[in-house]
């Protein structure tokens, strides 16, 4: 088990406003890349049935996204520990605009899967983008600045959507050749304004304790935590995954329950995401950081289990919209407390010549669960009961309070303590 740390490990001695500099811009390209994502998305059903596509073949493509970003996180987080966060978002970002391109293009049901395959790979570098934020500010700072940098990705799910319905009237080649130029735009972007967080080295870091450490490969890390799940690098990841695949697996079913319980339409759905959505930015950039000062990540993290559990109980129980509305509400706020001191309390307890291995494996177990609870809570929703996925879900969520003993001893004290 790795030993209990005090301040974290490969602090950054730079100035604060350095720190914040780097943050500011890794938020705007974070910002401008899920604002691409997400004009997409949402056409891409329509292109696909257009092209011939079933259902079936509409979630396997929006699957393939999730399944070549959990293969390609602990390769980029590997390749980047070993060559530099930034080479790894350079080529992720343009590995997105050649996706786009593709999209555009695509006249044919397997281009479409060739552009969402290409862009999961490139999409694995979201471990890269956590381990940046991890390297670049003090370890009682993470927390909320990667709370600062979800924010700025929600930003971008809620306003992406609504670009793409309006410029897809132009032409079908549009959405994508738009969401081609906002990469290419964000390449030139990074490469004159991102600079290095960490230098780059095959040297191996230290542990905690002090002893060497001794790098694992990306398969030798993701059976580490199957093998060695009461290790703290391991419940964290596992607390990731368990929570991250019930919340959107019970987002993706969230339209039909609406639909059975409440008559909610397709035009009014995207009020219930919008609504999401703008708590999500709200919390994590104006309430999340104030919390982790004053309790902590560790106690701020159970928090927001319970109370992501409670929103989805809930859904489960609403009816009416006053309740509906607030047990939704319950759901930003939940992933808001519970990601982000998941993700800064993994960054403190592996060594940080394997934070970017270590951000990729927690990415690959949260694949694995977006792709398969989506298909498991579908299943339930169709044979056990309507309110079924939401309870399912509550109960997953609730267990890893189980996995979340002892943490305070892998995390700094509240400031305010």
């Amino acid at each position: 088990m790795t030993a209990p740390v005090q301040g974290g490990l490969g602090i950054n001695d730079e100035p604060e406003k350095s720190a914040f500099g780097k943050l500011l811009v890794l938020m705007v390209a974070a910002f401008i890349d899920m604002l691409g994502l997400l004009m997409i998305l949402p056409l891409l059903p329509f292109y696909a049935k257009s092209l011939g596509a079933n259902g079936l073949i509409v979630g396997l493509l929006v699957s393939s996204f999730s399944v070549a970003q959990l293969v390609s996180a602990p390769i980029w987080g590997r390749f980047s520990d070993r060559y530099g966060r930034r080479p790894a978002l350079m080529v992720g970002l343009t590995a997105s605009a050649i996706a786009y391109v593709v999209f555009a293009y695509a006249d044919s049901l397997w281009l479409l899967f060739l552009s969402r395959i290409v862009q999961g790979a490139g999409g694995g570098t979201v471990s890269v983008i956590q381990a940046y934020v991890a390297d670049a500010t003090k370890p009682e700072d993470r927390a909320k600045s990667l709370g600062w940098l979800s924010a700025a990705t929600n930003a971008g799910v809620a306003i992406g959507p609504v670009i793409g319905s309006w410029v897809q009237h132009w032409s079908m080649h549009t959405p994508g050749l738009v969401a081609a130029s906002l990469c290419v735009i964000n390449v030139l972007f990074a490469s004159r304004y991102l600079t290095e967080a960490r230098k780059p080295s095959g040297a191996p870091g230290l542990n905690a304790d002090g002893s060497k450490v001794v790098r694992k490969g990306s398969k030798e890390a993701v059976l580490r935590v199957i093998t060695h799940p009461d290790e703290p690098a391991s419940r964290l990841i596992l607390i990731y995954a368990i929570a991250i695949g019930a919340f959107q697996g019970s987002t993706s079913i969230l339209a039909l329950y609406l639909s059975y319980r409440f008559g909610v339409t397709a035009d009014t759905i995207g009020y219930f995401f919008f609504y999401i959505g703008a708590l999500s930015v709200v919390t994590r950039a104006l309430i999340l950081g104030r919390l982790v000062d004053s309790v902590g990540e560790p106690k701020l993290s159970r928090w927001g289990v319970i109370l992501l559990g409670s929103g989805l109980i809930g859904i489960a129980f609403s009816r009416n919209y006053a309740m509906l509305a607030l047990a939704v509400g319950l759901l930003p706020l939940g992933t808001a407390f519970t990601f982000p001191c998941v993700t800064a309390m993994l960054s403190r307890v592996v060594s940080s010549a394997e934070r970017g291995l270590y951000m990729g494996v927690q990415q690959t177990f949260g694949g694995i669960t977006r792709v398969a609870f989506p298909v498991l809570f579908g299943l339930a929703f169709d044979h056990i009961g309507k309110a079924s996925p939401f309870m399912i879900s509550a109960t997953l969520v609730i267990a890893t309070l189980l996995l979340g003993r002892d943490l305070e001893l892998y995390s700094p004290r509240p400031k305010t303590a």
